[in-house]
């Protein structure tokens, strides 16, 4: 903004505020004048009421009296009227002042804005040459020692974040380390006890055999001490049960039919008189003899004649 912009400005502030402040003066003179004309007429009319009341003769009001109120409030107006206009001149007085103050201030801080400019061209324009190149010297020196700082935080920065890295890497190995140690073993622990249930198995099942050999061992033990006894009792006999005696072979193979037919174990021997027919042979007599009496209780064979005999087989005899 200019000098004489700016003066302007500043003085049509000062302007519209003197209006203002002079509108607002006279108003307040006005409301005051009627005011007090408003009072007097007031106070008349009451002391006219208090005549009036007092004499009790009903007159009208003093013609004198009310011109000489007329006049009196002619001159309050025109005394308040010429109170505006020394207070509107007043004001017109100190608005002019303070326009002439305000110009007077605007001209002397442009002339100190001027004056601090020109010094300052004045001292640039002053440096010598050799002052100019130090500076400028001292200005790349300060430039590439910035430059050689950023270099040297860059540096910094990359060395710990490989640092970060190689302890990331390092940690990282460690664990899965860990964890290959930890299942290993859980590995080894599993194989143990797998190894110590099957020795336990193994150790079981060997038991488990032994007794079954033991305990075969102990049957064939028994079974033979009873072939031992039973030789020493029977001898090499067998108890037959012979059923009948056919007189040829077709008989002989009709009658072992049936008798198979049963479940008997049958054997044929031919002799001088025919072929005998036997149901055997038994470890026994009365195994034999039990037999003999189911055969002969057996109505469908019809062989009411069976009898237990001491058979040898012919090529024993």
């Amino acid at each position: 903004m200019s000098m004489n912009n700016k003066q302007r400005w500043m003085g049509g502030v000062v302007l519209l505020g003197g209006g203002a402040l002079l509108a607002a003066l006279l108003l307040k003179g006005n409301e005051e004048m009627h005011q007090k004309t408003d009072v007097a007429p007031s106070a008349n009319v009451q002391q006219n009421q208090q005549t009036s009341q007092t004499s009790g003769q009903g007159l009208t009001v003093d013609v004198a009296t009310e011109k000489r109120l007329l006049e009196e409030q002619k001159r309050n107006r025109e005394k308040a009227v010429a109170e505006q206009e020394a207070k509107a001149a007043e004001f017109l007085r100190l608005q002019q002042q303070a326009e002439a103050a305000a110009a007077q201030k605007a001209a002397e801080e442009y002339a100190a804005r001027n004056a601090r400019k020109l010094a300052a061209q004045e001292s640039s324009d002053n440096i010598p040459p050799k002052d100019l190149t130090d500076k400028s010297k001292a200005d790349d020196t300060k430039t590439a020692q910035q430059n050689k700082n950023s270099d040297n935080e860059k540096k910094l920065a990359e060395q710990k974040r490989l640092q970060a890295t190689a302890e990331a890497e390092k940690k990282r190995k460690a664990d899965e380390a860990k964890r290959k140690a930890e299942a290993d073993a859980e590995k080894d622990h599993k194989e143990k006890l797998a190894a110590q249930k099957k020795a336990e198995a193994d150790k079981k099942a060997a038991a488990e055999k032994k007794a079954a050999a033991q305990k075969a061992e102990a049957a064939k033990k028994k079974a033979e001490a009873e072939k031992a006894r039973d030789l020493l009792e029977n001898g090499d006999r067998q108890w037959m049960v012979q059923v009948a005696l056919a007189a040829n072979q077709a008989n002989a193979d009709a009658v072992a039919a049936k008798l198979r037919a049963k479940g008997y174990k049958v054997t044929k021997s031919p002799t001088s008189k025919g072929i005998r027919i036997m149901v055997g042979p038994s470890k026994d007599r009365a195994t034999a003899d039990a037999a003999r009496k189911k055969i002969t209780s057996d109505a469908s064979l019809g062989m009411k004649s069976a009898w237990v005999i001491d058979w040898v087989p012919l090529d024993q005899r």
